[in-house]
């Protein structure tokens, strides 16, 4: 073992020292002085980009979740014309059997229904005010459109359908709407309703349109039940 002093020995031979200057030390082998203005806005707008995407993503399923919400909650109907209702008493005459069955069956063939159902009502206190409703249950995805197009079928068989326009729907929900038509039979008041498990129709004698839209809802609140 020598006996030299340990300050006086040789150092072993090995990589340089490192000299520490003023300058910081980089961790990175990017180059800030390569496009130092680059990326930012690269960055900001794939980030705001990003933020919208998820934006309408998170608006599409919230209307999407809605509309099931809506549906599953509409579409299980039932209905069924009582014998008395809204001042009005059902017609079982054969020959209001006949009309009933009639405008029941031209409906069921305009649209795919999965029961469907049609009924003269009387007014006790004028003869010439009788309601002629008509209307069935199936799913319906659309329901404004479809009682668009059942309009313009009314239209075509019955010449035109003026004065359409769009009434609250009550209780039910869904869509109502109604106008007025005219023909060899008289003047007309028309309502129809449509929600994602029904869709029916009234015609009014003898009443204005804003008149055959309140009776046209107390009609459906006493024939329309869900389960």
């Amino acid at each position: 073992m020598s006996d030299a002093h340990l300050t006086e020995r040789q150092l072993i031979e090995g990589p340089e020292p490192v000299e520490l200057t003023d300058e910081p030390i980089r961790l990175s082998t990017h180059d800030p002085e390569q496009n130092p203005q680059g990326r930012g806005p690269v960055s900001r707008r794939r980030r705001i980009a990003l933020t919208v995407a998820l934006v309408v993503g998170l608006v599409g399923a919230a209307a999407l979740g809605t509309a099931g919400w809506r549906i599953a909650q509409e579409k299980d109907v039932r209905l069924d014309a009582p014998g008395h209702l809204a001042g009005l008493t059902r017609d079982d005459s054969d020959r209001a059997r006949s009309t009933a069955d009639y405008l029941r069956s031209g409906f069921a063939a305009d649209i795919d229904l999965d029961r469907s159902i049609g009924t003269v009502y009387r007014d006790p206190a004028d003869e010439k005010r009788v309601v002629l409703f008509f209307g069935g249950t199936t799913l319906l995805w659309q329901p404004e459109r479809d009682l668009d197009s059942l309009f313009r079928l009314m239209a075509d068989e019955t010449g035109r359908v003026t004065e359409v326009r769009t009434v609250p729907a009550g209780k039910y929900g869904g869509v109502m709407k109604c106008g007025r038509t005219s023909g060899d039979g008289g003047d007309f008041a028309i309502c129809g309703w449509a929600d994602h498990g029904s869709v029916a129709m009234g015609m009014f004698a003898n009443r204005s349109v804003d008149e055959s839209a309140g009776l046209f809802r107390q009609l459906r609140e006493g024939i329309q039940t869900r389960d």
